[in-house]
């Protein structure tokens, strides 16, 4: 054999290990938070993991922002663009200000979701909701009026002003307050931006303002901790009942103490599975994402996206005295 052909056999094979090496490395899936620290999404990352693991070519980039912002959130998906990640699966702090990185990112042949906060269509391939929102927002007025069979007075603390499930959730609670709830009324929404400190401020401020409060509503996992350590510490156990949706290894002194009679949440591992599962899906196995379209999400089961291309997934659990030990020990 020449020189020459020698050389043009190397190059060959040098370039078919490339290529094989290339196809070789794992799937890189960016599970994006709203904030790092929150038990909630260190919950979903579990999950996230268990898909990994099950599906075998992952590489999860568990990642977020310190503050819980969406200028913080573009900086992160402007690295995990020049990281060139397979997909990115993000829970958004404001629907409409990521749409552009988000873009981006898609022009670059990165699949985009979003799961649990969504962001606005033109900004993602699909959106998981962890439930469907209008019955998230039934249920965390519920939650409260199951206590107060008189009615009374009540006030929502939100995470941040621009999160967009935690709006939608308040609109479906305020469409059926009327209806299904006429003896509760709204006096005040104030927002805590998931962030523990202001949070407590703004429980404060709640009780002061409103002396005949009876309930306080949080939808938000730091939220709702806050609100019922405000409570604890201000001697209103039993006056003010604190409730909405709280993870229950977290929440559970505050079911025990009786700040609070009940809570609700989803399995946020299941969550954070579904979302790298679908995100999988998308990237490589080119799974369409389109209205009408049926997803797998693994031993979760299947969605199906509507014209939205949104798909929610189980109903919200309740937690109370009767079996919140169980389930503090799960997430």
């Amino acid at each position: 054999m020449s020189f020459l052909k020698k050389l043009m056999v190397t190059a060959a094979f040098s370039a078919a290990m490339f290529v094989n090496a290339a196809y070789a490395e794992n799937v890189k899936i960016a599970l994006v938070v709203k904030s790092l620290g929150n038990g909630f999404f260190d919950a979903a990352n579990k999950g996230a993991e268990e898909a990994a693991k099950e599906l075998g070519d992952v590489d999860i980039i568990y990642t977020g922002p310190t503050k819980a912002t969406a200028e913080a959130q573009i900086e992160v998906v402007n690295s995990l663009i020049a990281q060139k990640v397979n997909a990115i699966a993000i829970s958004a702090n404001d629907a409409d200000a990521l749409v552009p990185v988000l873009k981006k990112a898609m022009e670059r042949g990165i699949t985009v979701i979003s799961w649990d906060s969504g962001v606005a269509k033109e900004g993602r391939q699909l959106h998981l909701n962890p439930s469907d929102t209008g019955l998230i927002g039934e249920t965390i007025i519920k939650l409260a009026a199951d206590y107060l069979p008189e009615g009374g007075d009540v006030a929502i603390l939100s995470a941040s002003s621009t999160a967009t499930n935690q709006n939608a959730w308040i609109d479906a609670a305020k469409k059926i307050l009327p209806e299904k709830f006429p003896k509760i009324k709204l006096v005040a929404t104030v927002y805590g931006d998931d962030d523990s400190a202001k949070s407590t401020d703004e429980a404060k401020g709640l009780l002061k303002s409103y002396p005949n409060l009876k309930a306080i509503i949080a939808p938000t996992t730091v939220g709702v901790v806050a609100a019922a350590q405000v409570v604890t510490d201000s001697n209103l156990i039993g006056k003010v009942n604190v409730t909405g949706l709280a993870l229950p290894s977290e929440f559970k002194k505050f079911i025990d103490n009786g700040a609070s009679q009940a809570v609700a949440l989803w399995n946020p591992i299941d969550l954070g599975y579904s979302a790298v599962y679908l995100a999988h899906d998308l990237a490589v196995k080119k799974e369409e994402a389109k209205p009408g379209a049926t997803l797998s999400i693994g031993r979760v089961g299947k969605v199906t996206l509507d014209d939205s291309n949104s798909a929610a997934m189980a109903p919200p659990f309740q937690f109370d005295k009767s079996n919140i030990e169980k389930f503090s020990k799960i997430y």
